[in-house]
Formats: structure tokens, C-alpha cells, sequence
């Protein structure tokens, strides 16, 4: 396949539509330098965008939670995502929309005075772990820890918080694994690289309780899911050594979509009814 440069359609950038290899900003944009983006990565079903219009707040929500101000409204995103999923020709896409802070005047940490741009692309991008998702992957502990929320807003869907996620999910693989799975700055499990972690014991489901990451809207769908279910469902701090009590466990997120893990470290789990199913009615819900 093409590297990401290099192919062929168009791209949404500030309200038109540029051919995809010309989609390109100044080496002197802030967001290259200081990390002044935000994004959103999202699922198309049948030519629908799942859950789109809450994809298309949280954007702003984390726009504003780094002094960007939208130059978009949620109906205009809305629009804009439309049109890219239908210039794509695709029914089951992969949708990313990007705002960053281009290049202007400052070019210092201070960015006040430069344009807030925005970008929408649209690709095709099957299972996020490839046989993993049947398989059940395995997973690395990450070195580094997800920081306190005094330290960074860490509610916000911002790429500079992805920095230590690149570099343990390099690690994870050069080991041999899918992902790798994070503590938070307490030491309770937090999070995979991009994705949020459930486990399942005695029949209830245990998941980290958010107060230091994101809030995926992929968790809390499937949340509401095991709830419809009948299925007990505790969000709340995890110690790291209660996985070794845990029998089965699996991730969530737009581009994880519901995927079991078979191992993390030296923890194992089945892959069983529970996670099966809820796979099985996530899928169904995206595509309904």
C-alpha cells in the first residue's frame, strides 16, 4: 500500500476539497513544533458515520481545552465529514478530522496569532490488530505512566499526549506484541496506546475509572451495552496485580472496535463468552 502521501482522492482542508498529495502546511506550522492539534478518529458503517455528532464535540471540546478557537461549528464539521465520506466513494471508512494551529505570525510557545486550521481524510483501514481481533491480542506494560490531570488536559483527544504512546507501542512490537497497556501516575491500570481496557470476573465487568484519560465514546457505548445486558459493570481504580484474578479481558475503541487480549505481561486470559458476545453486539450495533 501507499504511504499515506501518496495516493489518490481528496482531502477536506478549510473548507475545500485539495487533491490528497497536495494536502500539505508550512514546516513552520505551530502544531509541528508544539503539539497545537487536536483530532478525532471515527468509523463509517454502511456510509454512516457511527456516533459522528459526539466525535464532532468532543473535537471542539478539545480544541478549546487547548486555547484554539473552532473556527467551525458542530453542524459545519458534521457537513464537511459528510461530504469527504461521500467524495471517498467508500461505505466502510475510516474518518479522521484534524485542528492544529498553522503558521503565522508567532513562532514561539505563545500561538495566539496564528490561523486554527482544520482537515478532514477519509481512508479505508480494516481490523486495528489485525488476527488479534479473533485471536485475542497481546499486550506489553508500558514504562511510562499517563500523567495527572494537574500536569496536562488530559480529557482533551490532543497529539501530544499520544508522544509516549508511539514510543511503547514501538517497544511492544519490537517484542513481539499488539499493544501495550499503561499505569496511571498512582499506579492504577489506565489505558492501552489507544484504546480502553475492560476485564471480566465472576461474571461483572471491571474497567478503569477515566479521571486522568480519555473517556472513549467507543467505552462508554459498549458501558451502556453490558448495561442493557443485565451485566454489572464497576468503573473504578485498578491495582495492577488484580489482573492475575481476571479471566477474560478486551479493548475498545473506534479503531479497536471491541478486541479481545489473550495476554498482558505475564497475566493471561480466555477469550470467552462474554467478550465474544459483546464483539458480536458492538458489531451489530454499528452496522444497525
Amino acid at each position: 500500500m501507499a504511504g499515506y502521501d501518496d495516493r489518490d482522492g481528496v482531502i477536506w482542508m478549510d473548507g475545500e476539497f485539495v487533491p490528497w498529495r497536495d494536502a500539505k502546511v508550512h514546516v513552520l506550522t505551530h502544531a509541528m513544533h508544539y503539539a497545537s492539534s487536536v483530532f478525532e478518529g471515527e468509523r463509517a458503517y454502511n456510509g454512516k458515520i457511527f456516533k459522528s455528532r459526539e466525535h464532532s464535540e468532543r473535537l471542539i471540546a478539545s480544541a478549546e481545552a487547548l486555547d484554539m478557537p473552532m473556527p467551525y461549528t458542530v453542524d459545519q464539521i458534521e457537513a464537511a465529514k459528510a461530504e469527504t465520506l461521500k467524495a471517498s466513494g467508500l461505505q466502510d471508512a475510516y474518518v479522521r478530522a484534524l485542528v492544529w494551529r498553522g503558521s503565522g505570525e508567532d513562532m514561539g510557545v505563545a500561538s495566539a496569532k496564528n490561523p486554527v486550521r482544520m482537515a478532514i481524510a477519509v481512508w479505508g483501514w480494516g481490523a486495528y490488530y489485525g488476527d488479534a481481533k479473533m485471536q485475542g491480542a497481546k499486550l506489553d506494560i508500558a514504562e511510562w505512566k499517563r500523567p495527572s490531570p494537574e500536569t496536562i488536559p488530559v480529557h482533551a483527544k490532543a497529539a501530544g499526549l499520544y508522544m509516549i504512546c508511539t514510543i511503547s507501542k514501538h517497544k511492544a512490537e519490537a517484542k513481539g506484541c499488539s499493544d501495550a497497556l499503561f499505569m496511571d501516575y498512582r499506579g492504577y491500570v489506565a489505558e492501552a496506546t489507544g484504546a480502553n481496557v475492560f476485564f471480566v470476573k465472576d461474571g461483572e465487568v471491571h474497567t478503569p475509572l477515566p479521571d486522568c484519560f480519555l473517556n472513549g465514546i467507543t467505552r462508554q457505548t459498549v458501558i451502556q451495552m453490558l448495561k442493557d445486558k443485565g451485566i454489572t459493570v464497576h468503573e473504578r481504580h485498578i491495582l495492577p496485580e488484580e489482573m492475575a484474578d481476571f479471566e477474560q479481558c478486551w479493548l475498545t475503541g473506534t479503531a479497536a472496535e471491541v478486541t479481545p487480549v489473550g495476554q498482558i505481561g505475564d497475566y493471561t486470559f480466555e477469550v470467552g463468552d462474554m467478550t465474544r458476545d459483546i464483539a458480536e453486539s458492538y458489531e451489530k450495533l454499528v452496522r444497525s
